[in-house]
């Protein structure tokens, strides 16, 4: 019996990702989730983080994420964000410039508590990544 479910990562210029795979992990506002064949329905939104795959092949891929949504519904998922990029696309110039642009609107002081823990943790996120 095939655990398989279809994956799809779409941003608005593309579809970054499509295919069958075993798991996939996401950064949901709720907690970190894991979804395999047959889970319950959800619609979620995400916060920064880290995608991962598990593709049916047991090979593994990882997206970096700043926000978006995520429906599982009849052994489908779709993961719609405009910023999601590839692990194997991501250049330690692109960190870097992410990191400093989510410091200055943390130090620019308009911000409120909420948008506070959301740039803190993106922070330690990109902080995680190692290119």
């Amino acid at each position: 019996m095939e655990d398989n479910f279809k994956f799809e990562i779409i941003s608005p210029e593309k579809i970054i990702f499509s295919g069958e795979v075993k798991m996939a992990m996401f950064p949901s506002y709720e907690g970190d989730m894991s979804i395999l064949k047959n889970h319950v329905p959800i619609i979620t939104f995400l916060r920064s983080g880290v995608v991962k795959i598990e593709n049916k092949d047991n090979s593994t891929e990882e997206f970096f994420i700043e926000e978006g949504t995520v429906e599982f519904f009849d052994n489908s998922l779709v993961l719609l964000s405009g910023s999601v990029i590839n692990f194997k696309d991501l250049s330690k110039d692109y960190v870097d410039k992410l990191n400093n642009e989510t410091q200055e609107k943390l130090n620019s002081g308009d911000i409120n508590d909420n948008e506070r823990y959301l740039l803190n943790h993106k922070l330690d996120v990109l902080k995680e990544i190692i290119i």
